[in-house]
């Protein structure tokens, strides 16, 4: 059985489109205790103490602008800062996710990065946007998915299913290679 160990609905989403099938068992751990290299894997670990024999799949994803990792805003002030220093700028989008199975041996970890290219951003769009409460629960305060009703990004290189937070296509590819789908 295949486990996500996220509470993230955009990451359960994002999955289903691989596999169909699978349950969601959040991790606990601290993400404030461990480097983004090893949170992945921590949070994988975490949830095979008690699953095994399942495949468990974890991931995280940060922001970053010149060297500064934005994660998720702490509240509504957080979000507008964050949000104006991405105005005008471009940015990475990191997500690193784990596949780890102890019955089968696999660990696998690997980074996706995108590029981002914010808008210039008004006080009127910060202030709407952040008042929709979408950013609140996203790392840099904001989503990709939101651009048609919050024009903030110009444009993206990369994956965008790793902006959204797991990068499907890549992930997919681990997976068949790990002969864990056809």
């Amino acid at each position: 059985m295949f486990i996500l160990a996220s509470k993230s609905p955009r990451r359960k989403e994002l999955l289903k489109s691989i596999i169909p099938t699978f349950e969601i068992i959040p991790s606990n751990v601290d993400e404030f205790k461990y480097s983004l290299d090893e949170l992945s894997l921590v949070k994988a670990l975490e949830i095979a103490k008690d699953h095994p024999n399942d495949i468990i799949i974890s991931a995280d994803t940060i922001v970053i602008l010149d060297n500064k990792v934005f994660g998720k805003p702490q509240d509504e002030k957080d979000a507008y800062r964050m949000l104006k220093e991405l105005s005008s700028n471009v940015h990475e989008v990191k997500t690193i996710y784990t596949i780890f199975c102890e019955k089968l041996h696999i660990s696998h970890t690997r980074v996706i990065t995108s590029k981002v290219y914010f808008n210039s951003l008004s006080e009127e769009l910060i202030s709407s946007y952040i008042a929709s409460g979408s950013p609140l629960d996203k790392a840099g305060a904001y989503g990709v998915q939101d651009n048609s009703s919050y024009p903030i990004i110009s444009h993206i290189e990369g994956s965008y299913t790793n902006i959204v937070g797991l990068p499907v296509d890549e992930l997919k590819e681990d997976l068949i290679a790990l002969k864990l789908i056809a």
